[in-house]
């Protein structure tokens, strides 16, 4: 069994939560336009787990679970359950 290749990343995000009374919800922008080959890569960790850790300018971090939105590079996120399992904000996939 090969050695696990860590596809995490880093992209810059505008995060935006909006309140109305007891309901919320957060939408998260990402700053530049992926290429074409991130793009496919970013779908590709979508689809293999859409947990991602958000870290902030204060140091601190929030596990969340990021669904596309509609509109081309927008993000609906949701906090993520803690008990996930592997380590936060990584991708891992077997080697072949």
């Amino acid at each position: 069994m090969g050695q696990p290749i860590d596809m995490s990343g880093h992209l810059r995000v505008q995060v935006v939560v909006r309140a109305a009374g007891d309901n919320w919800t957060c939408e998260a922008t990402l700053e530049s336009p992926l290429a074409t080959e991130d793009r496919e890569a970013f779908d590709f960790l979508i689809q293999l787990d859409p947990h991602f850790t958000l870290h902030f300018d204060d140091a601190s971090t929030l596990l969340v679970n990021a669904v596309e939105a509609e509109v081309e590079g927008r993000l609906i996120l949701t906090a993520a359950e803690t008990d996930t399992k592997g380590p936060t904000g990584t991708r891992h996939t077997p080697h072949p």
